[in-house]
């Protein structure tokens, strides 16, 4: 889709933030011992997948040493180790492995995107870094036109709850919780030709990150209860 190409150019182009800026090209520069021979990738990381999916995931931004050295969300890190798999056993994706983005990998009915696009220092964009970048994720929305999205993390959740004008005392964050979205709030798109009874739905799931699953938070049966839910709801 042309519309999204031209968004994935203006996303990886973006110098916005300044201390993000900084941060992602220091740590390419610098790499972590084990990926000296790797050439990181050092700049915002677009959203990637099916262009008529179904579902759309939103993270949180790109680790590190992760997508910020990969270029692709979720790849090449702890977090895309439990994802990946987890969404090949479900059918979004081609294969259980993520490591670079030459790899192979398709998705299908799925587009992973993040609420920040750039790597920030301790895993922590400010709020401002998100409201910036917060445009990004709303062009992909109206792109797009998911039927679900599943919120991996709280800061992921509320941001669709900002983006969407939804109040925060009405939808509680935690695991497996379920929203059924307000009727029509997708249809901002004049060309968009999908039905105007389609519900939309919101699905909470905690992040895969190694805190969560390293500890027990998040376990594979967990994960995946995630993934059969979306799966049953674009069924619906």
């Amino acid at each position: 889709m042309e519309e999204l190409q031209k968004l994935t150019e203006e996303i990886i182009a973006c110098r916005q933030c300044p201390r993000l800026v900084e941060w992602r090209e220091e740590v390419a520069r610098v790499k972590r011992k084990a990926y000296l021979d790797h050439e990181y990738w050092g700049k915002p990381v677009p959203g990637f997948g099916d262009p008529n999916a179904a579902v759309m995931v939103v993270g949180l931004a790109p680790g590190a040493h992760g997508s910020n050295r990969t270029g692709r969300q979720f790849t090449g890190d702890g977090s895309g180790d439990f994802l990946f798999p987890a969404l090949y056993r479900a059918g979004f994706a081609s294969q259980a492995d993520s490591f670079a983005r030459d790899d192979g990998l398709l998705l299908s009915q799925m587009w992973i995107t993040a609420s920040g696009r750039c790597a920030p220092p301790q895993n922590k964009p400010t709020a401002l870094e998100l409201n910036t970048c917060q445009p990004f994720l709303e062009r992909e929305i109206e792109l797009i036109q998911p039927k679900v999205f599943v919120a991996l993390g709280r800061i992921a959740f509320d941001r669709i709850l900002r983006i969407f004008n939804l109040r925060k005392k009405d939808y509680a964050f935690g695991h497996g919780a379920l929203y059924k979205l307000p009727p029509d709030l997708l249809n901002t798109d004049p060309l968009n030709t999908a039905s105007p009874n389609t519900d939309h739905w919101l699905l909470s799931s905690y992040h895969p990150s190694r805190q969560n699953t390293q500890t027990g938070r998040l376990t594979v049966m967990m994960f995946d209860a995630i993934w059969q839910k979306a799966r049953e709801l674009i069924k619906e």
